[in-house]
């Protein structure tokens, strides 16, 4: 029997979930719901499977089939649009480890997708944060745009974590931005460090850490629950050369190392190797093998000048969940090909 697994009810309108709940609880068993349904009619695992895969009750599993039955998610056919999202979700979360991908549809392959991907990052980010957490951010204009679709409300005892200073130096965009307006929209605690993105040296970066009381800031980002992270690439225009963080000549100097990208402002190649550059010595970040020890890791970026950094980005940190475009999904699928995934 040929069944449809559409997001949606006939009349367009999003189903209301069948126990209610907060909207951010009702997307997050809406999306539940989805993924279930595809597991089981189209890839046909079996409910132990799929309860294994989502971390979730083999009970769980039975209520969701059930539910998206009920609400009409299942039906004769797939809307062709949908599958081919889910498809590359469940292609890019086989291919790379991941737990979860989430693939923001793009209007047009020329679109640019940093607000379809800021809008599908802040919806996730609303879907799991939890009071009491710690969570550790980055920054950039893809966070900065995933602020409008974070659902404003209190969670008592979050604390808002910035991971690279940056607050010494205004411009348009800074560092500290996204992590105090976030800390606002949920009436979080928020940690920043009280120093320069780049300063002028390894001396001076030390001096900081150790005589100056960031050591605190910086323990603090090695012991988090969660962390958020965009991607930087390479181009002249991207955030960290636009802005002016680092010159032409330490880009110029990064890509004749290999640098494919950056996680706040360490440079990596493709293969998710931090490189050993004067310039990730002048960085005040927390490190990116700290990133790691955090249990959630949300990467989210996008772009056709970003494909490379993206692959090495998630070599590097490892994602738990992945946030990008249809287009860049499909490249990075490609780029990668049968080579390693980490």
């Amino acid at each position: 029997m040929a069944k449809d697994r559409s997001r949606e009810p006939a009349s367009g309108e999003p189903a209301a979930t069948p126990t209610g709940g907060t909207p951010q609880s009702g997307r997050r068993s809406q999306r539940l719901r989805l993924r279930a349904a595809w597991m089981y009619h189209v890839e046909e695992m079996t409910q132990s499977a799929i309860a294994e895969a989502l971390g979730v009750g083999r009970v769980t599993v039975v209520r969701l089939l059930s539910d998206a039955q009920a609400l009409h998610e299942v039906r004769i056919s797939l809307s062709r649009d949908i599958a081919e999202l889910t498809a590359l979700e469940r292609a890019l979360e086989r291919r790379f480890g991941i737990g979860e991908a989430v693939v923001a549809p793009l209007s047009s392959p020329a679109a640019d997708p940093t607000l379809p991907i800021g809008a599908a990052t802040g919806r996730t980010l609303s879907d799991m944060l939890r009071p009491g957490m710690r969570i550790g951010v980055g920054w950039g204009r893809t966070l900065i745009s995933a602020l409008n679709a974070i659902d404003e409300r209190p969670l008592p005892g979050l604390a808002v974590v910035s991971m690279l200073g940056g607050i010494a130096k205004v411009l348009q965009y800074n560092p500290a931005d996204f992590a105090w307006q976030l800390s606002r929209l949920l009436q979080a605690d928020c940690f920043l460090i009280p120093a320069p993105a780049v300063v002028d040296g390894p001396d001076t970066k030390r001096a900081l850490i150790e005589r100056c009381g960031l050591g605190e800031i910086f323990d603090l980002g090695r012991a988090l629950d969660a962390v958020l992270m965009s991607v930087g690439g390479m181009g002249p225009d991207n955030t960290s050369f636009g802005f002016g963080y680092f010159s032409e000549a330490d880009r110029r100097s990064l890509l004749a190392a290999g640098a494919v990208g950056d996680l706040l402002y360490q440079f990596y190649d493709i293969d998710g190797v931090v490189l050993d550059h004067p310039v990730n010595a002048r960085v005040m970040a927390v490190p990116c093998d700290s990133i790691r020890a955090a249990p959630v890791r949300i990467l989210t970026s996008g772009g056709p000048g970003k494909v490379d950094a993206m692959l090495g980005a998630i070599r590097l940190a490892r994602p738990t969940v992945l946030i990008t475009d249809e287009a860049t999904a499909a490249s990075l699928l490609e780029l990668a090909g049968n080579g390693p995934a980490s």
